[in-house]
């Protein structure tokens, strides 16, 4: 049971969110003029459609995902998140667009801006460099780029077409933590 205290701060709390998202949507719009679609900033407030964790808090390439329907982008703290959500069995929305940062030009530990095409895009899998969920998909606009950040930090190269399911597991590297 909860007093009207608590229920009143909670409404609040839950009325703020959705007005934080709304002033956050307002003047970003997804598509231009003509309807083609196009990456949406993130800013300090952009949550992650899985987790609601803030983009901005975390390193490495974030991505979004345009589906019909939809005026607004999923967005995600990690590209890993992004392929686990794509590549679900349970993914039935139409997919109109899919962006991730090329990471050959944008702050690994502040990433903003530089927004790729997604299936585009070069990997790098298997990478020593982490993103908010841990071990991530290092995501590039030049295979020479995607080419130097493996050999600096190993990995290996993939196109999105390639990458399968087990490639992005959401555990975060936690089952492969033999230190426990």
């Amino acid at each position: 049971m909860c007093t009207h205290h608590r229920c009143f701060s909670r409404r609040h709390f839950l009325l703020a969110g959705a007005a934080t998202g709304l002033l956050a949507a307002c003047g970003q719009s997804s598509t231009t003029g003509s309807g083609a679609l196009v990456p949406v900033e993130i800013d300090r407030g952009t949550s992650c459609a899985l987790d609601g964790m803030l983009l901005a808090d975390y390193p490495g390439p974030k991505a979004q995902i345009h589906y019909d329907g939809m005026a607004e982008p999923d967005f995600f703290c990690d590209t890993v998140e992004m392929f686990s959500i794509y590549l679900s069995p349970e993914q039935i929305r139409k997919v109109r667009a899919i962006y991730v940062q090329d990471m050959g030009k944008a702050s690994w530990d502040e990433p903003v801006g530089h927004w790729i095409e997604a299936r585009d895009a070069w990997y790098v899998h298997g990478s020593s460099r982490r993103g908010a969920m841990g071990p991530t998909m290092a995501s590039f606009a030049a295979q020479e780029e995607a080419q130097k950040f493996a050999t600096e930090f190993g990995g290996t190269l993939v196109r999105f077409a390639d990458v399968k399911p087990d490639m992005v597991v959401l555990d975060g590297g936690a089952l492969h933590d033999h230190r426990m």
